[in-house]
């Protein structure tokens, strides 16, 4: 199985963690060359640096130059990522990726075509249906310049993610979910999270602030850890030995990647113009791309699949309250004041799951249940 395929190379939970901060890192790395740009711009403008919100900053820079720089730090990302995987868990980009003894890139293309094809339809019927909702955006250069940035760096930006979510993360946290201390683990982290969530809402954090409370939080976890008569008298409980059964499955990496996946998409403006139920199609998709790779043993469809949905949206339709602006085909003029059935729920629950019967006959897919919620079992690797 996909999550199985991490048992293969340096697997122990510390090292995920490390590898986690690292890509962060990198993340972070990248961002600096359009944090920096936005400042002088910024400062050309006349505007103070401090207390810029994110929609001012995406405004500020020509939208090809924005877009090619905030495309820039998924790169670096990806870059560290897959270095972390070679070089701190030893595992090969095949094996991050799919089960397969290569990566099948026929999957990759036959859902970015069957996607690209299908999100593009919505977008031009409702064109048509709607055509007071939009206004033609097209200037031939800035968009053969979109067009050459969007090829190349979508992909990159789209496949950081998936290789951080469906991937490193689901694979991190099926092989640490058969630890005996994961469900300590899993706990204390839903503490942290909560409790720093909660103190920064009361205190707004500086980044170098909130590093310190997060090594405060690792440093006391390790300790936690290194308690043994409290672990063995923990462990010992009928209640842990239960929720270590139900946490040590193919759900947990699951729903806790689909979860967070969602989340991170929170300070997009799209929030803000449409509300919070906007988030029921951020974790409905990350929920969508975990069920495809779990299906599938593999990464293929669900890198083609977010591919497709990036880079089409990034070619054909812009608006104003969207995180890519770009130099598009079409600009939606549209005032939503709150997501609908159509944006919302007509994705995660009727076209999702067409899509996953798609592929559930083209690529014969069986056994749902063990592949879901099954067990995480380590194989037998042979000497």
């Amino acid at each position: 199985m996909y999550i199985s395929q991490a048992f293969h190379a340096l697997h122990e939970w510390w090292r995920y963690l490390i590898g986690l901060i690292i890509i962060i890192m990198a993340v972070i790395i990248g961002q600096i060359p359009f944090t920096a740009a936005v400042f002088i711009q910024a400062f050309k403008n006349g505007d103070s640096i401090f207390g810029l919100d994110e929609k001012k900053m995406m405004s500020l820079l020509e939208p090809n130059l924005n877009l090619f720089l905030m495309l820039l730090s998924f790169t670096i990302g990806l870059v560290g990522l897959l270095l972390v995987a070679k070089y701190l868990h030893k595992e090969s980009i095949v094996q991050l990726t799919t089960s397969r003894t290569k990566i099948d890139w026929k999957r990759f293309w036959f859902v970015f075509m069957l996607w690209g094809i299908v999100s593009s339809s919505f977008v031009l019927i409702d064109y048509y249906v709607s055509p007071e909702n939009y206004v033609v955006n097209f200037k031939l250069i800035p968009f053969i310049i979109l067009c050459v940035i969007a090829v190349l760096l979508v992909p990159l930006q789209t496949s950081f993610e998936e290789y951080l979510f469906r991937g490193y993360l689901m694979q991190g946290i099926g092989v640490s979910s058969i630890y005996l201390n994961f469900p300590l683990i899993f706990i204390y982290t839903i503490i942290c999270i909560a409790s720093f969530l909660y103190l920064n809402s009361l205190y707004s954090f500086s980044f170098m602030l909130g590093l310190l409370i997060f090594a405060v939080f690792i440093g006391f976890l390790f300790f936690l850890l290194n308690q043994k008569t409290l672990l063995i008298k923990l462990t010992n409980s009928t209640f842990y030995k239960l929720l270590y059964k139900i946490l040590s499955r193919n759900s947990t990496p699951l729903l806790i990647t689909s979860f967070t996946f969602g989340m991170l998409h929170i300070s997009n403006p799209e929030v803000d113009k449409l509300g919070n139920i906007i988030m029921v199609y951020y974790i409905g998709t990350g929920l969508f791309l975990g069920i495809m790779t779990l299906m599938d043993e593999g990464m293929e469809l669900s890198l083609g699949f977010h591919a497709a949905n990036n880079l089409f949206t990034a070619l054909l339709v812009t608006a104003d309250w969207t995180a890519f602006q770009t130099h598009s085909i079409l600009k939606d003029m549209s005032d939503p004041t709150e997501a609908g059935f159509v944006d919302i729920f007509m994705p995660v629950f009727i076209v999702f799951p067409i899509i996953l019967l798609i592929l559930s006959k083209k690529y014969k897919w069986t056994n749902w249940k063990e592949k879901l919620f099954g067990k995480v079992v380590a194989p037998q690797i042979e000497n």
